[in-house]
């Protein structure tokens, strides 16, 4: 009897720790679920903004790969969600398997119990049971034994209806995982065939920009023109605080770079939403076959009239007007200093101090209606990735 009733509390207590690590992660697969969604819808305003100024862009291509992208995110964690599920189903046929053998055994124990009783109750056993007893403390034990006995059965009795009460929860759980998982099956099924048909749309979009070979070239020709210009600004800007941080004492910018470094992985994107449309580095053009290019930042696609914001404390150091990519503002932070282009609207001047997260203008958005952000890092001549130094978006 005691035996049931150990393994049963042990159940109980498996049962109890594993409800409690399955909800934290069951909690995270559902919130990043819900993160997925909420990039598809954010993606998904971006296209229709790209599309109904031209259709068949590079920007339009660009928004259509991070669309597959989240939509392939999405249904990796509604299949983690039922792989989850799985596994909550394989636990709770476990304890039900396990509590119904103690249920069993519990039952047993009762009967015996019961028919034990059955004689004990029988007025002449109970009374030759206590008056052959050889002294009167002994008698005394015999009628303790008897109590005991009978409250021993009665315990009996509530674990067995304890371990119904929960074996019925358990079969309860058990169909509503069974049900929640057949929905999340269809889901995958649903987002399996959205994920078909975007693969579909994005070889069409493909083989109609491939048709415009001659105006890519194009238009990549004039886009290397302004990156140049982009980069002899910062290029001439970085000597001269090079020059001007010889002449001057280390002390406060020493400490702001101390503090830029300290926050890497930490800084909150330049813009509230959008995705990365060109990472730092070399990278193939989307379409053109065998063009590489080069990337000091990262290009970030964003919303319309998107407000840009200051990363990090520090001082405006340039704002300029390039040809083909908007305005340009570049910060700096002690030895560092970021770089803000493709802005139609500037809010900030030169030699003014700026904080974390200070809007210091507004997006740029092409004749093409893609509104993307060029965001550089350096540390003196070094061009750093940012993605190495921005949150995770």
């Amino acid at each position: 009897m005691c035996a049931g009733r150990c393994i049963w509390l042990f159940l109980i207590f498996c049962t109890v720790i594993f409800s409690v690590s399955a909800q934290k992660t069951k909690s995270q697969l559902q919130k990043e679920k819900q993160e997925n969604i909420e990039k598809i819808q954010e993606v998904e305003k971006i296209i229709g903004e790209t599309s109904t100024k031209k259709k068949n862009s590079l920007g339009e291509l660009s928004a259509l790969n991070q669309r597959i992208r989240v939509q392939e995110s999405l249904i990796t964690s509604i299949k983690g969600e039922v792989n989850f599920l799985d596994s909550e189903i394989i636990e709770n046929n476990d304890i039900i398997n396990a509590l119904e053998d103690d249920l069993e055994k519990l039952k047993k124990e009762y009967i015996s119990m019961l028919f034990v009783a059955q004689k004990v109750n029988n007025s002449t056993t109970r009374l030759t049971f206590l008056f052959s007893a050889k002294s009167f403390d002994q008698l005394i034990m015999r009628l303790r034994y008897m109590e005991q006995y009978g409250q021993t059965r009665k315990l009996q009795a509530d674990q067995i209806v304890k371990v119904q009460g929960e074996l019925s929860g358990h079969v309860k759980e058990i169909r509503t995982r069974r049900e929640e998982k057949n929905k999340l099956l269809n889901q995958v099924v649903t987002e399996n065939d959205n994920l078909s048909n975007l693969k579909k749309k994005q070889g069409s979009l493909v083989r109609s920009l491939e048709r415009e070979e001659k105006k890519l070239k194009k238009d990549l020709a004039e886009t290397k023109k302004s990156v140049a210009r982009l980069d002899k600004l910062i290029e001439d800007l970085i000597r001269e605080e090079m020059e001007r941080a010889a002449r001057a004492k280390a002390g406060d910018s020493e400490s702001l770079s101390n503090s830029f470094e300290e926050n890497r992985n930490k800084f909150t994107w330049p813009v509230s939403s959008g995705f990365v449309s060109q990472k730092f580095g070399r990278q193939n053009h989307p379409v053109l076959k065998g063009i590489v290019q080069q990337n000091n930042g990262v290009n970030i696609q964003t919303k319309e009239n998107e407000k840009v914001k200051s990363i990090f404390d520090g001082e405006v150091r340039r704002v300029a007007f390039i040809q083909g990519l908007g305005s340009t503002v570049i910060i700096k932070h002690g030895e560092y200093l970021t770089v803000y282009a493709g802005l139609k609207e500037v809010f900030v001047r030169t030699g003014q101090k700026v904080i974390t997260n200070q809007e210091i203008g507004k997006i740029f958005s092409n004749t093409e209606g893609v509104s993307e952000l060029r965001f550089q890092i350096f540390k003196n001549m070094t061009a750093l990735d940012p993605q190495a130094w921005l949150k995770n978006m």
